[in-house]
This record gives structure tokens, C-alpha cells and sequence, in this order.
């Protein structure tokens, strides 16, 4: 069960949140905004509300988390996004990355392979009326061949190496950043798309995230 109110303490919570999110270099003014907008709480079970705005990743079930604001912040970013970016976004999750990128006014596509998380997800974009969002559940390590090419792809699951196929799905100078290393560390790496099909590379700082699962990523362990 949610509590969807959006109280002055909320409010206050996440200003308190957005002030520590600068202080660790996040400077995009538009990622800040769409963070200090989108109510986090929505997206977690009761139990977790009052840590909501912690800068802490939460169990969201199916074995999968909610990212710390940080990550989800620190990965916006990356994208720099354009109004109307067309993003494909891998592992809707609780759908609260899914929010903040429609808030930095991207039109988002968005799998999950768990159909339960990605209904409880449509349920709370719709309530928070997220317009320009559409949702599917299936193996998103293959991407959304029908609705590409993508301005910018983000993935929200640890691979052990960049699929191609969704290289394949960017638009000439597109982006996809995608945490990539074992099934417990990972560093997070930009691919810009360069003419004749050439890739820029940029590595960053490490992170951890559940692992990336399908055809091309890590296999399910039965």
C-alpha cells in the first residue's frame, strides 16, 4: 500500500534532497527540478515512506530495488537529455526513473520483464499523471525494435557488457548509458553513436545494481 499525499514535510524532505544531491556534483538544473517534483514516496510501500528522500536504494519485490536518488540522478544526467528525446528506458522497475525522465520532458518507452512491477508501476505514473509514457513487459536486453530509433537508451540493471542490439536502436549521436562489470560492481559507461556507426566510450565512477537479465545479458539462474 502507497500514501499518495504529497505533504509540506514531503516537500521538505525532498529540498533537503535535492541540496545534498548538488553537494554531489549533481548540476543539471533539469534533473534537479524533475528529482524535487516527482514524489519518491508514491513509489515505495508504506513501511519506507518517512526514508523516502534518503539517499538510499529499497527493495521494491521481485528481487529488484528502487536506486538512490543519486543513481537515478547521476544517470539523467549522463543522458543529456533534449526536450522530446525519444528514451528507452531498460527495467521499468518501480516506473520512479520512468517519472523523473518524463519530467525532463523526454516521451519514454519503458520494459520490464517482471509483469507484475510494471503494472504497479503504470498504476502510479497514471496517478501522478505522467503523459508521453508507454509500458511493456518483456526481455528489454533486446530493446524495442518497433519503436526504435531512440534518442537516448538508459539501463537501470548491471550487464556484463553492452548488448549491440541496442546500440543498433540509437539515432545517429545518440546516447546509452549502461552500468557495466560483474554481478555485483559495476562501472557506469557512456556510448555516444558517432557517424559511420563509431562508438565514443566514457567510463565513470562505480555503482551497484541488480543484475541485467536476458538474451543479452546475464542468463536467469533457474
Amino acid at each position: 500500500m502507497n500514501n499518495y499525499q504529497d505533504t509540506h514535510k514531503h516537500r521538505g524532505l525532498r529540498k533537503t534532497l535535492i541540496d545534498k544531491l548538488k553537494s554531489k556534483g549533481i548540476t543539471n538544473t533539469i534533473v534537479l527540478e524533475a528529482i524535487n517534483k516527482i514524489e519518491r514516496h508514491f513509489f515505495l510501500p508504506l513501511e519506507f515512506e518517512m526514508h523516502a528522500y534518503d539517499d538510499k536504494a529499497f527493495p521494491i519485490g521481485e528481487g529488484q530495488t528502487i536506486s538512490q536518488p543519486y543513481t537515478v540522478a547521476f544517470q539523467t544526467q549522463l543522458l543529456i537529455l533534449q526536450p522530446n528525446d525519444k528514451v528507452l528506458e531498460i527495467g521499468t522497475g518501480s516506473g520512479y526513473q520512468t517519472a523523473v525522465l518524463n519530467a525532463c520532458n523526454a516521451i519514454v518507452y519503458s520494459i520490464e520483464r517482471h509483469e507484475a512491477l510494471s503494472k504497479k508501476a503504470a498504476n502510479i505514473l497514471q496517478k501522478i499523471k505522467c503523459k508521453n509514457v508507454f509500458l511493456a513487459v518483456g526481455d528489454g536486453t533486446k530493446g524495442w525494435a518497433s519503436k526504435a530509433p531512440f534518442n537516448k537508451i538508459i539501463v537501470t540493471a548491471g550487464a556484463p557488457s553492452v548488448p549491440k542490439i541496442l546500440v543498433n536502436q540509437l539515432v545517429e549521436g545518440g546516447i546509452l548509458v549502461i552500468p557495466v562489470g560483474d554481478d555485483t560492481k559495476q562501472k557506469m559507461v557512456r556510448l555516444t553513436k558517432l557517424a559511420n556507426n563509431e562508438l565514443k566510450t566514457e567510463i565513470f565512477e562505480d555503482f551497484s545494481f541488480v543484475p541485467l537479465i536476458g538474451e543479452n545479458g546475464w542468463k536467469l539462474k533457474l
